[in-house]
């Protein structure tokens, strides 16, 4: 039989009640990994600041990467290891900078990763936070160009087949979401610019990539919610990322005279998605939607926006939380109808034949 896939999506910047704060889906993914062969997920769900598990049987995949996946355009091809290029924001002070550079360092004594040189970009890159009317976020990056410029040189120069973002985010947001942030129950107000930044990198030169913001350190909050608590940790939020990265799928683009392997993961091979009830609206699973692919949609995982399966026609089977879901891919990995595992199964009833 060819391995059992499933996808855990839990969109960023949408105040996702499990996975909208600091790597607090990590437990969802490891339940997961258990009951399929392979787990596609994406930084949001992996991502902890200085906390991170390697789930051996796991393909971290950024979410415009993941799109083109699910859509058919790219394809997964996974990998031993990525040399990871490490690309700083020229607006981080001295001071910080070190302590990242300092953590990469040990990324590479500690855990034997392998990074290239690092750059730091010709211009600060200036990100601008946002906030939707929906309540998601997103943000503006000022100096696009001098991120990109910053990209082309670590995998022209220096062979770099992941690269690592670490972009300087205001100090200054707006009080109110970010005490709701940190008590767990709010919009993680820079999520959304943090994608702009991986996507543009993913889209310009398809290749995995992960980003980290940098921060001077929070005051010290003594009611601090346990979904959010990893950030405290120290200085620089890149050690998950550089783990994520480290083993990230590389990406098969049509065109790149890119031959087939044996191992090779196409969308074809989905046999489920899984996302939050009210989250439904995005690239990955509205393709996913016209696959031979099972949706599940959790009822517990509310989000900031409203859009769920059925009014987009995704035919969908709603559970109430991710340990239902876990019971669901079991089932469904065995060949059996989840219905039979209850204790009501209704007789067949014979079609009319007009």
């Amino acid at each position: 039989m060819r391995p059992y896939t499933a996808i855990l999506i839990v969109p960023t910047g949408v105040g996702a009640a499990i996975g909208g704060y600091a790597g607090d889906a990590i437990p969802v993914a490891k339940a997961l990994s258990q009951v399929c062969d392979r787990l596609i997920t994406h930084p949001n769900v992996l991502n902890a600041a200085t906390m991170y598990w390697n789930l051996p049987n796991a393909l971290y995949v950024e979410g415009y990467g993941l799109d083109k996946f699910a859509a058919g355009s790219w394809g997964l091809r996974p990998v031993h290891q990525n040399k990871i290029g490490l690309l700083l924001d020229g607006g981080i002070e001295p001071d910080l900078r070190l302590r990242h550079l300092q953590a990469s360092d040990a990324a590479r004594a500690t855990l034997g990763l392998s990074l290239t040189d690092y750059v730091i970009t010709d211009a600060p890159l200036n990100v601008e936070l946002r906030n939707s009317p929906s309540g998601a976020s997103w943000g503006t990056i000022g100096n696009l160009d001098s991120l990109l410029r910053a990209a082309d040189i670590l995998i022209n120069k220096a062979g770099a087949e992941a690269i690592a973002v670490v972009a300087r985010f205001p100090d200054e947001v707006d009080p109110e979401t970010e005490n709701n942030y940190r008590q767990g129950k709010g919009v993680d107000p820079i999520a959304g610019a943090e994608a702009v930044i991986s996507h543009s990198i993913v889209r310009t030169f398809k290749i995995p990539c992960a980003h980290s913001p940098a921060f001077l350190p929070a005051p010290l909050d003594s009611n601090l919610s346990p979904r959010s608590a990893a950030e405290e940790l120290g200085y620089t939020f890149i050690p998950s990322v550089f783990v994520g990265l480290n083993r990230a799928p590389q990406f098969i683009v049509e065109g790149n005279d890119q031959h087939p392997q044996p191992g090779d993961i196409w969308a074809n091979q989905i046999d489920a998605a899984i996302a939050p009830v009210n989250a439904c609206g995005g690239s990955a699973l509205l393709s996913l939607n016209q696959q031979r692919c099972e949706i599940i949609v959790v009822e517990e995982n509310q989000t900031q926006i409203q859009v769920p399966p059925e009014p987009l026609g995704i035919k969908s089977v709603r559970v109430n939380s991710y340990l239902e879901a876990v019971g669901f891919i079991a089932a469904h990995k065995a060949g059996i109808n989840p219905s039979a595992l209850g204790s009501n199964i209704y007789p067949l009833h014979s079609l009319r034949n007009n």
